[in-house]
């Protein structure tokens, strides 16, 4: 077995005694996101729902469903907006080709 093998193989052991429970000596990082205001950060980007949910990868029934309480987004959908609170223009300005 190569020393890279060797390597993934400890590094995969060690993610599930981690998802176990186990003491492996991992650090944790927890970042708290706060719960987005969708028609807010919208708004402030100055995009029509289309404009918007097309920007972040999202269909515009999902985007609706946020922006009328029925959805929430979750997981990296609301990492993506907290940045968009914070810079509206970060999509464009770092995805712009």
């Amino acid at each position: 077995m190569s020393d890279a093998y060797k390597s993934i193989k400890q590094g995969l052991e060690d993610a599930l005694a981690h998802a176990k429970g186990k003491d492996v000596g991992a650090r944790v990082h927890q970042v708290d996101v706060p719960e987005p205001d969708v028609v807010a950060i919208r708004a402030r980007a100055g995009l029509s729902q289309a404009e918007f949910a097309r920007s972040i990868g999202v269909a515009v029934g999902t985007l609706r469903g946020w922006e009328q309480g029925r959805r929430r987004p979750d997981g990296p959908a609301r990492v993506l907006l907290a940045l968009i609170e914070r810079r509206p223009r970060i999509v464009q300005d770092e995805l712009q080709s």
